[in-house]
């Protein structure tokens, strides 16, 4: 079991894994590029296919958007079987739920899972730092259960020191829960790095009472976004939760894009489920591990991040004027905007399963 810096060092062995592969191949993600790294990537999963090896690829209509034909096609001519989940068509139809999975797996031996997608953006290009982002390397008997219930619809899957859930329908409150299993239970420290920070009351609750009961409760947000609008949906939380004694940090170097926490140096969850309303809905999925190695390596990630970040403090919430109203006005209706779009997708897709 491995942790992993971002596509800088999870695409070197996501590659190694393919090219080694002898029977199945399995790469599910949101999004797939197909210049640049996804060029690599494109030709290892030819090459693997072209050798005898079961190859499959799953990507998201809207996160692949403008690549998923022309990847579909280049695949498919080299014998791999390939699925474009929900595509833009289908949108007509009413399916707008998300596949926000990343997973590969390869000969149900190793798997990668994390938050990380195929693309450039992901590790440094030409002096350009990559995206803030994590993914977990595992090996054993999780990954050939994993293999088992790749299409079996929400699952849990546990081995040794490993947890791993798969959300299906709804599936996403299941995942939450672990993130508030794993607040209740801390006893000294927990720190979140989360890209898309829109967590229900609940969670901000949950959040607030651990710091209150004397837990040193850190979050690594994103100082910018590659999503319109969403840092000020998470801004227009930082006063209650810098009162309740949450400390607050801003990535601002590169993009952060990273679904992490650690609790007490001894847990560590990661994957690809945001704390947002979306997440609920959409297929994703969350790994847990209680190991004390990798989460010592996580911590160091994180420390590291946070020293490299710009501390927010309650003076940054307290200024007067056009500004912040703009900001709370905006963020409330971002937010509000997510969790009635999150609703109404999961309401879709209760009256198609009924």
């Amino acid at each position: 079991m491995a942790l992993l810096d971002g596509g800088a060092e999870a695409y070197p062995r996501m590659l190694r894994a393919i090219d080694s592969a002898t029977r199945r191949v399995h790469l599910e993600v949101y999004a797939f590029e197909r210049d640049g790294v996804g060029s690599r990537f494109l030709s290892a999963l030819t090459a693997a296919a072209h050798r005898g090896v079961e190859v499959k690829v799953i990507v998201d209509g809207w996160g692949s958007i403008g690549e998923s034909r022309a990847l579909a096609t280049t695949l498919r001519a080299a014998g791999i079987k390939v699925r474009i989940h929900n595509p833009l068509t289908s949108l007509l139809l009413g399916r707008i739920w998300r596949n926000h999975r990343k997973i590969l797996l390869v000969d149900d031996a190793v798997a990668f899972l994390g938050g990380i997608n195929i693309g450039d953006h992901y590790a440094a290009q030409e002096g350009r730092a990559g995206w803030a982002d994590l993914a977990l390397e595992l090996r054993g008997d999780i990954c050939a259960r994993l293999g088992a219930k790749l299409n079996a619809g929400a699952s849990t899957l546990e081995a040794g020191p490993v947890r791993l859930l798969l959300s299906g329908f709804g599936g996403g409150w299941r995942l939450r829960g672990r993130y508030l299993a794993a607040l209740a239970q801390a006893q000294r420290r927990v720190v979140l790095a989360h890209a898309y920070f829109l967590p229900d009351r609940g969670f901000v609750l949950a959040l607030k009472r651990a710091a209150k009961r004397g837990v040193e409760v850190h979050l690594l947000l994103a100082g910018r976004s590659d999503v319109p609008f969403a840092r000020a949906a998470t801004q227009r939380l930082y006063r209650t939760l810098l009162k309740a004694g949450v400390r607050i940090h801003e990535w601002t170097a590169t993009t952060l894009h990273a679904k992490a926490a650690v609790v007490d140096d001894q847990r560590l969850l990661v994957g690809s489920f945001n704390l947002d309303p979306l997440s609920l809905v959409n297929l994703e999925t969350l790994v847990e591990v209680e190991d004390a190695d990798v989460a010592a390596e996580a911590t160091r990630w994180m420390e590291r991040h946070m020293g490299l970040s710009t501390p927010v403090g309650l003076e940054d919430c307290e200024r007067s004027g056009v500004r912040r109203w703009l900001l709370e006005v905006v963020g409330l209706a971002v937010a509000r905007f997510a969790e009635r779009f999150a609703s109404f997708v999961g309401s879709r897709r209760m009256r198609r399963r009924g």
